[in-house]
């Protein structure tokens, strides 16, 4: 369950950092209030995930979804570039929380 938990608190850091963007530095109401909601979501999902799992893999994991959401929303949403490099980053990325979860009870 707090492995659910964690990725769903993953998903809410993805829509804020997406939230942020379209803010324009809290410059516009509607996506500062989604970007202010959906952080206080994502922080509150984290904290009920680190009842059971520890801080350091608790955080890594969130911290690595909402870096590879951001970087594929990025590319998709905002046009950012696609090359070699960055996908190569983002699977060791992938592969760092899939050995993080493989060795967290």
């Amino acid at each position: 369950m707090s492995w659910g938990i964690l990725f769903l608190a993953g998903l809410f850091e993805i829509a804020w950092a997406i939230g942020l963007k379209y803010s324009e530095g809290f410059t516009k109401l509607t996506p500062s209030v989604f970007t202010i909601v959906t952080m206080i979501i994502s922080f509150y999902l984290l904290s009920l995930a680190l009842k059971s799992l520890p801080l350091g893999t608790a955080y890594a994991v969130w911290v690595g979804i909402g870096t590879i959401g951001t970087v594929i929303a990025g590319i998709f949403m905002f046009g950012e570039s696609m090359n070699l490099i960055r996908i190569v980053s983002i699977l060791f990325i992938i592969l760092g929380i899939i050995g993080l979860k493989l060795t967290t009870n």
